[in-house]
């Protein structure tokens, strides 16, 4: 046990430059997801058929893709139509990108389920759609999405690992990198995981604490 802590204290510097990493591949994935999700999801409840199909069709093919999958391809096919992009800029394009469109689904069942009745005295007052989606229905709906969003979040920062594999330098990576240089598997890999804990714990906290506050679920 004392060897372990000694080891851990050599190689947490840096395994710690690889978790600012993660939470940043995280956060601007999350970004990127949910301002796409919420187009998505608004093309989707729209009643345009013209707009909500096509997009229907794009989310079902996106989720039915492996993220790594779409990782390789952005990062590896893009380069060959004139698009180079940063490893740093693909894994947050492909996970935004996919998370996207399961965030996407959260947010158009969200909506779907605020109550007919008040969406249609909305209208019988003369509110436009416009108005009546800021004012009416997203903020009820806000209320709804909070639990699944915070799971979707949560695997998010879980996946941005996956991010490793076209070279990111995040967590895992360097977890990768530091156990094939000291093969030493055991203690590296018991501080990864203890540091993605250290990450998704607190996450989990905060979003039970902003369910409990606002009544999310009811």
């Amino acid at each position: 046990m004392q060897t372990f802590f000694s080891q851990a204290a050599e190689y947490l510097p840096f395994l710690l430059s690889g978790v600012w990493l993660t939470v940043a591949v995280t956060l601007l994935a999350l970004l990127l997801a949910t301002l796409l999700g919420l187009v998505w999801s608004l093309c989707r409840t729209s009643g345009i058929r013209w707009l909500a199909t096509p997009v229907r069709v794009f989310v079902e093919f996106i989720r039915g893709i492996p993220i790594l999958v779409i990782l390789f391809y952005i990062y590896f096919v893009m380069p060959e139509i004139g698009i180079d992009l940063t490893a740093f800029q693909a894994g947050v394009i492909g996970l935004g990108l996919t998370y996207s469109c399961y965030i996407a689904e959260t947010f158009r069942a969200g909506i779907e389920a605020v109550d007919r009745g008040q969406i249609e005295a909305a209208k019988s007052i003369g509110m436009k759609q416009g108005m009546m989606m800021r004012r009416v229905v997203l903020p009820q709906a806000f209320k709804i999405v909070i639990p699944p969003y915070g799971n979707n979040l949560i695997m998010l920062l879980k996946d941005s690992s996956q991010v490793s594999v076209i070279s990111v330098a995040e967590l895992t990576m360097q977890g990768k990198m530091l156990a094939s240089s000291t093969f030493n598997n055991l203690t590296v890999f018991t501080l990864v995981a203890l540091l993605y804990l250290c990450l998704t714990l607190p996450l989990n906290f905060i979003m039970n604490r902003i369910e409990k506050s606002t009544g999310a679920g009811r």
